[in-house]
């Protein structure tokens, strides 16, 4: 007896990955290319985004080229005079004059430096030691990630700028590399949680096995399979972190503990502006308002991109 065959519905064999489709780490980079894509076409769709780039961009000019502002914007000449102190903005002086006589959107643009360097600088180096700690709690686990973790938890209950406050007070001469030092000392912890995290769900990934199972060593799953698929949450944070730092930097300073005059920086300005407010308002209205602006940009640059590269939480 001859067995019919039914026909039925007929599926196509799965196309050929494409040349520059192949697996890379057991994840495809088509995926990869996709996750990347479709973020940056979030982000560039955005307005917010843009103008947050914009400000910062401008802050980093700001920073990086202060004569170009001072020269194109000002009369500035360099020099102070005492009968110019504390008058608000003229002709030639947008920003009018601080309390030696001298320009006060020049003071300004200057101040940026000091502010926008202790943020990346200080945000630079948590990042490394929060990549380092956390990529080794989390992959050896046991005994390291138990003493990691209760140092960790020992440093993130000590506030940051209470904590920057105590040890700078103890040495009072003291500059912007050591102040730089000490926000990185106490401003490791909660990047280095994200990261354990992030490990902790990776490693044990189909890829991270098959290459464990292919004889790879530890360093070579760490650095080369668990790393780049956890690292992508601590960079969005330590983006927010910029913005954190920067206010963390300023109030220092505004209290009396950061920086020194003839240092220049907003929080400086901030705390001398506090007495003349009433009658000067532009002495603590100019530095605030650029402060602010540079604060808002980075947290909400890195909002952003949080929700950029995690779907869950758009």
């Amino acid at each position: 007896m001859t067995s019919l065959r039914l026909p039925g519905p007929t599926q196509d064999p799965p196309p050929d990955p494409a040349p520059g489709a192949l697996p890379v780490d057991g994840v495809p980079q088509t995926a990869r290319a996709s996750l990347s894509r479709d973020a940056w076409s979030q982000l560039r769709s955005r307005p917010l985004v843009w103008v947050c780039l914009a400000v910062i961009a401008l802050i980093g000019l700001m920073a990086a080229f202060p004569g170009v502002f001072t020269a194109a914007f000002t009369d500035d000449d360099g020099r102070c005079e005492l009968a110019h102190s504390k008058l608000g903005p003229a002709d030639g002086h947008p920003f009018g004059f601080d309390l030696q006589g001298c320009d006060y959107l020049a003071q300004v643009v200057r101040g940026s430096r000091p502010s926008l360097l202790a943020g990346v600088a200080v945000t630079a180096g948590a990042l490394v030691v929060s990549v380092v700690l956390g990529l080794l709690a989390g992959f050896y686990g046991g005994w390291v990630d138990d003493l990691l973790s209760r140092v960790t938890e020992v440093f993130f209950g000590l506030p940051f700028v209470l904590g920057a406050t105590v040890i700078l007070v103890a040495f009072p001469r003291h500059g912007l590399g050591a102040m730089t030092l000490v926000l990185v000392a106490l401003g490791w912890s909660t990047m280095t949680r994200v990261m354990r995290s992030q490990v902790i769900a990776v490693k044990d990934a189909d890829y991270v096995r098959a290459a464990r199972m292919s004889g790879a060593r530890p360093a070579r799953l760490m650095f080369r399979h668990v790393l780049p698929n956890a690292i992508t949450p601590v960079v969005v944070v330590a983006m927010l972190n910029v913005g954190n730092v920067i206010s963390g930097e300023a109030t220092l300073d505004f209290l009396g503990v950061g920086l020194q005059y003839p240092a220049v920086s907003w929080g400086l300005q901030l705390n001398t502006a506090q007495s003349f407010f009433l009658d000067h308002p532009h002495l603590l209205a100019f530095p605030a308002l650029f402060l602010s602006a540079t604060v808002l940009s980075f947290i909400l640059l890195g909002d952003a991109v949080r929700d950029a590269f995690d779907p869950k939480l758009s």
